[in-house]
């Protein structure tokens, strides 16, 4: 029997080469698949924020002094008008007391001016206008009878000077009843020291009141930097407030998120603290710009019943819902290719790779939804899979 050559060998192997290739082009791959199935789909855009307050009130002392007390801590709540801080006041408790005397003194000398000087003047008026029609009639006399030469010449003299002394009283009288009347100068300067006396005591009971730091709202203390004993300057912050309101979170989300908000959308919040724990906000304001330092905008959500544990400036993670479908139809994430352009899917179909442009909806937690080029139950292939768009294969599902 004749031995194969090196030659007829060669062949054979060449041949089946050939054939293992022919069979190996058209033998189907096996490839790990999804099944596109419809199912609800929940989209979300999700951000570390922290509690906010709305607004802060900052109390400051008014003048310079020493501190005598602090009634509250932070975390304390008060209420409004409570007293906060109070400052050594035996200084302008003096000035208030100095400028009330005044006052007083200032009050009894427009009575006095009413029920002693003015009555007074009008009884010396009277005098001095009796006393002028004495020496009047005196002076006729004498004058009659220097006529008929029974007095001389001086005696005249004297009966005129008289006269005119009377006269001059009675002037005087005069301007003393009108400077004493309710419209005249001494009652002007009178109530001028009273309403002065009266401002000064104001400005010593605004200044004693400087000394008492009250609380203007009601709310909760955040922060105090006095201590009993501090010497402190006019506005120096001693306490700061967070006024009772609404409780807010305020957050940074990436700007590339920025379509998908809106104000209204609820989110599902949880408290790093307390990350067992959820409670629920609403989106309430979107910032008009972004930070291009960052390439963020800031978002604030406002908490309708906050929880108890809520503390100010805690850090929370925000769960936006920024939509939702009942019924999807739903791919993994890791199957869509050029997610950010003109995005694709490979799905075998008819037992071939096919490379499949898709419509893309919402996006939600390594899901996609598929609204247009995509039936129900097709197989997809990861994007990660070695297969090349118009192979064969043989999907095995996941």
């Amino acid at each position: 029997m004749r031995r194969p050559s090196l030659r007829h060998v060669a062949i054979a192997i060449a041949l089946l080469a050939v054939c293992a290739l022919l069979v190996g082009a058209w033998s189907p791959e096996r490839a790990a698949a999804f099944r596109a199935e419809r199912g609800e789909l929940r989209q979300a855009v999700v951000a570390s924020g922290r509690v906010r307050t709305p607004q802060r009130v900052e109390i400051a002392a008014q003048v310079t002094g020493r501190v005598a007390a602090v009634a509250v801590r932070e975390g304390e709540r008060v209420e409004l008008g409570q007293m906060l801080v109070r400052l050594d006041d035996a200084e302008a408790r003096a000035a208030a007391e100095q400028a009330r005397a005044t006052l007083a003194q200032g009050e009894a000398r427009l009575r006095q001016l009413a029920v002693q000087s003015r009555p007074a003047a009008e009884q010396a008026l009277r005098q001095a206008e009796a006393n002028r029609l004495q020496a009047e009639r005196h002076y006729e006399r004498v004058r009659e009878l220097v006529a008929r030469n029974f007095y001389s010449q001086a005696q005249l003299d004297d009966a005129r000077r008289a006269l005119e002394v009377a006269d001059s009283q009675r002037r005087s009288a005069e301007l003393q009843l009108t400077a004493q009347a309710p419209d005249g100068a001494e009652a002007a300067v009178a109530r001028s020291g009273r309403d002065q006396a009266r401002a000064a005591l104001a400005v010593a009971e605004a200044r004693l009141g400087y000394a008492a730091l009250r609380s203007p709202v009601a709310g909760t203390v955040l922060t105090r930097s006095v201590e009993p004993g501090d010497t402190v300057q006019p506005g120096r912050v001693l306490l700061t407030l967070a006024p009772d309101g609404a409780t807010e979170l305020s957050a940074q989300i990436d700007e590339k998120n920025l379509a998908l908000l809106a104000v209204g959308q609820t989110a599902r919040v949880s408290a790093d603290a307390y990350a067992g724990r959820h409670f629920a906000a609403e989106v309430s304001y979107i910032a008009p710009s972004v930070d291009a330092q960052r390439g963020s905008v800031e978002i604030r959500l406002r908490v309708h019943e906050p929880p108890a544990y809520l503390k100010h400036e805690m850090t929370v993670s925000i769960d936006v819902e920024t939509g939702r479908r009942a019924e999807a139809l739903i791919v993994p994430a890791d199957c869509l290719r050029d997610a950010d352009g003109a995005p694709w899917l490979l799905v075998v179909r008819d037992g071939v790779a096919e490379r499949r442009p898709v419509r893309v909806g919402l996006r939600g937690a390594g899901r996609v939804e598929i609204v247009d080029g995509l039936n129900d139950g097709e197989a997809v292939l990861p994007a990660a899979s070695p297969v090349a768009a118009g192979r064969r294969v043989r999907a095995e599902f996941r």
